[in-house]
């Protein structure tokens, strides 16, 4: 990436004899989304507290808008950070959290007071500037953690798992303001999660990481439609997996049957082959497999089936008005499109 703000080259972290990242490669664009995505220990926030200095890479650089940044202090980075714990000062009020950082000489208190009401009002909390974060609701004190992260006029905002503590109907609302706000602002941004939803709904590319290395960068539609290897398939969505071996046309079950796929792998490879429930059809063709309904999940305008086709746990999802009186213990016929099915070398 020719006009990358944010280079990582080559990023390893040790801690004695645990290797926490293992050469990380990535650019990010100018105004760029940009969302580290993997469980919990893949090592997504060491690298951000690398990139925001607070953790020193053991090998490897770090370059922002072409400076060499990876032996800087915190201080003399350029980028504004929310935590999951927002960390406010409680005996401060809204406008004071956000002018915290709007001191010296570039910011004289009339454009600081200008920049922190130009920010409240981006983030919808004027009416609150004199509250204090005990007296406001836990989205609007992210609201806030968030203004104080861009009073300063950063080129780079980090936000580590920023959305994580709130529940699930403010957290779908602030996705939506936190993605309108780094759009207008145009602020390169990378941020922390383990929740796929958000990351495939905020950003611009996804870096799936697993075991301290990136295992697959792309946008929201590559990573889910074409997953570079069988973790990124497993992690990234729901999808049903089984093994199976390649043979002439398609895979072959462990009990000897054979499905249409379109594998390009040699013929006798061992593979984990993946299919997304949306994909999955329940159709009477002459490749299709009996399958008995296990269980029915509703889930509001979809139902979800959890399917055996002879020892082969799929799921397929259909709209709930078509459940009719399908019921555990149905017997059914599903096909799998070849074109579908994911296999990856084991």
């Amino acid at each position: 990436m020719p006009d990358a703000y944010l280079r990582i080259e080559g990023v390893g972290r040790d801690y004695g004899a645990f290797t926490a990242l293992s050469d990380i490669d990535i650019a990010v664009g100018r105004g760029e989304f940009l969302c580290l995505l993997g469980p919990s220990g893949c090592g997504k926030t060491t690298l951000l507290r690398c990139i925001a200095g607070l953790d020193h890479p053991t090998r490897g650089e770090i370059f922002q808008d072409g400076k060499l940044i990876t032996d800087l202090p915190p201080r003399d980075r350029d980028f504004g950070i929310v935590f999951q714990s927002y960390a406010l000062f409680p005996n401060m009020s809204v406008a004071a959290n956000v002018g915290y950082g709007l001191r010296g000489p570039e910011w004289p208190r009339a454009k600081a007071a200008a920049r922190v009401t130009e920010l409240l009002s981006l983030v919808g909390l004027a009416p609150m500037a004199e509250r204090y974060p005990a007296q406001i609701s836990g989205g609007q004190q992210q609201r806030v953690a968030l203004a104080r992260a861009l009073a300063a006029e950063p080129g780079l905002l980090l936000l580590d798992e920023p959305l994580s503590a709130l529940d699930a109907i403010v957290r779908l609302h602030l996705r939506a303001e936190l993605r309108a706000v780094q759009r207008r602002l145009g602020v390169t941004t990378v941020m922390v999660t383990h929740d796929q939803e958000e990351a495939l709904s905020l950003a611009d590319r996804v870096a799936v990481m697993n075991q301290g290395r990136v295992m697959q960068v792309g946008t929201p539609q590559e990573v889910y439609a074409t997953p570079a290897n069988a973790f990124v398939a497993g992690f990234v969505g729901r999808s049903a997996s089984f093994p199976a071996t390649i043979a002439s046309g398609g895979l072959r079950l462990a009990d000897g049957r054979v499905i249409p796929a379109e594998a390009p792998h040699a013929e006798g490879t061992p593979v984990l082959a993946f299919i997304r429930p949306e994909e999955v059809v329940l159709e009477d063709g002459p490749q299709s497999l009996d399958a008995r309904l296990s269980a029915i999940e509703f889930l509001g305008s979809v139902c979800r089936l959890d399917l055996d086709a002879g020892g082969v746990a799929l799921q397929a999802e259909i709209p709930a008005r078509g459940l009719g009186g399908l019921a555990p213990g149905a017997m059914l016929r599903v096909a799998l499109p070849p074109s579908r099915l994911m296999a990856f070398p084991v």
